[in-house]
């Protein structure tokens, strides 16, 4: 990021706190070292559906709501925020902790990218094209291993469209375009981001099946570290360890003193559970990664739902 894009984005983290005290931020970079258990080596499991989910009881949901309600409180008094919600599609049951604010959603932006580009490339707009094999390596690049430099590629065709084009399909209601062109800032929020999941998978976002599995198997084969070689495994990835996932992850320095981490994704080798956390944390990044990660393994102590 050009001293120019760190400016801007810190003045509108100014703005924004001043006018609706929500977050906001500019896309990170890394700072310090990685810890060494990023760099474990991660062989993608195969996250093959059925045409739905079983709707039978989710054993993983009993008890849950109490685990999250530990998990909020023990990341406070590290004095981190933490949004949270999970989704059992089978049953349509949804738990969170009630904190459902908006924040720039960084990397995950990144999920609406591709979800316009792959739109189009099915005709649905008027200038419509099909993918090159180079845009394909870079969206797939974008997915598995956050490549800011696709992402920019992508997003100078279409800019703020990308998000009210696909805010819009998908009928998510808190996500709204970045306030000053830049994707990164891109806002939304745990339950938008939940309902986006939900139906990217049952199609009724637009996205047909072949399409959205483009999506899904780069998210299943996301990458120990990005493209900048910022460790991506916190959050959702160790902390449901014993499970089949397919995520996309978020960072962004400096809120303030604070570090946001948002994980993001679908669990399940039948793809049955969604599951958004993002956490706001004073913090060196190795700390915030730790938390967001240990948040995780409160509410799911035996790395699986």
């Amino acid at each position: 990021m050009t001293r120019a894009m760190r400016a801007r984005a810190l003045l509108l983290i100014a703005t924004a706190a001043i006018l609706t005290a929500s977050v906001a931020g500019f896309q990170a970079k890394v700072y310090g070292a990685p810890d060494a258990a990023s760099h474990a080596p991660h062989v993608p499991q195969a996250i093959r559906p059925p045409e739905s989910p079983q709707g039978m009881p989710g054993a993983g949901f009993d008890g849950l709501s109490a685990r999250i309600e530990q998990a909020t409180q023990d990341a406070a008094a590290t004095g981190a925020t933490i949004s949270v919600a999970v989704l059992d599609r089978a049953n349509h049951e949804l738990l969170s902790n009630g904190n459902d604010q908006l924040v720039a959603i960084a990397s995950v932006a990144k999920l609406f990218i591709a979800d316009d580009m792959l739109s189009q490339q099915s005709g649905g707009f008027q200038d419509s094209r099909p993918l090159s094999t180079a845009d394909r390596q870079a969206l797939d690049s974008m997915l598995r291993s956050s490549d800011d430099g696709a992402a920019e590629t992508f997003w100078a065709e279409r800019g703020e469209a990308i998000i009210t084009g696909v805010a819009g399909r998908y009928g998510l209601t808190s996500t709204t375009p970045p306030s000053d062109g830049q994707w990164w800032n891109t806002m939304s929020s745990a339950s938008d981001l939940v309902h986006y999941y939900d139906m990217l998978l049952n199609g009724s976002g637009g996205l047909s099946g072949e399409r959205a599995e483009i999506i899904v198997d780069d998210l299943a084969g996301s990458t120990a570290t990005g493209a900048d070689g910022y460790p991506q495994r916190f959050g959702i990835p160790d902390g449901l360890y014993a499970e089949p996932v397919a995520v996309k992850q978020g960072w962004m320095c400096c809120i303030g003193d604070s570090w946001m981490h948002l994980s993001t994704g679908i669990i399940g080798s039948d793809r049955r559970y969604v599951m958004v956390i993002e956490s706001l944390q004073p913090s060196d990044d190795a700390t915030a990664r730790a938390t967001i990660t240990q948040a995780v393994k409160t509410m799911f102590p035996s790395g699986r739902i």
